[in-house]
């Protein structure tokens, strides 16, 4: 989307020079484009990620275009859990280096930190999301119980359900199904 022309200023005065309100969003336009919130917007503009250019003659923002990729950009990184204090440093690497070779290396370090973090994460939620896809197939059982008799304390006695139990439906049905794995005797010093 672009800026209503009637929504600059009509001489685009405020817009620094080479911009033009073809080459610009408002703080609206940059929620519905990046799939976020005005207020997330806001936040991250108080926050100083995000810079506006200028203004409409209503007082709305107005951001360049490449704004809208720093804060898809952001927006996922905050989804993928990192901090905003690791974002800034991220976002930062370059500006405040003294020369290219400092800029690529602390952005490589740290961009190589963040990737192992998040490989981690990416290994605990496959786990979790076969864990969790097994508890549903495993209580998908439960929702036409033969032997109602056994809800809910004796659950563990039902024999449809399949063993072993994943974690979750151990857990959230309170049922014992494999066991687990004995700790081995630590000799006592």
């Amino acid at each position: 989307m672009k800026v209503s022309p009637r929504a600059l200023p009509q001489n685009e005065s405020s817009l620094p020079s080479g911009e033009s309100k073809e080459s610009t969003y408002t703080t609206g336009e940059m929620a519905r484009l990046s799939s976020n919130t005005l207020r997330t917007v806001r936040f991250y503009e108080e926050a100083g990620i995000l810079t506006p250019i200028g203004r409409t003659e209503g007082g709305h923002r107005v951001f360049k275009k490449s704004e809208l990729d720093r804060l898809k950009l952001v927006s996922d990184m905050r989804e993928a859990g990192l901090s905003l204090d690791d974002i800034r440093e991220i976002l930062a690497a370059k500006r405040l280096a003294s020369s290219a070779d400092v800029a690529a290396e602390k952005a490589t370090a740290l961009l190589t930190k963040c990737v192992e973090r998040l490989r981690t994460k990416v290994e605990i939620l496959s786990r979790l999301a076969k864990d969790l896809e097994e508890t549903v197939e495993c209580a998908s059982h439960c929702r036409n119980c033969k032997a109602p008799q056994l809800f809910p304390d004796s659950c563990n006695q039902c024999e449809t359900l399949e063993r072993p139990l994943p974690r979750g439906m151990r857990v959230l049905w309170d049922v014992k199904g494999t066991p687990e794995p004995t700790k081995a005797a630590v000799p006592e010093e």
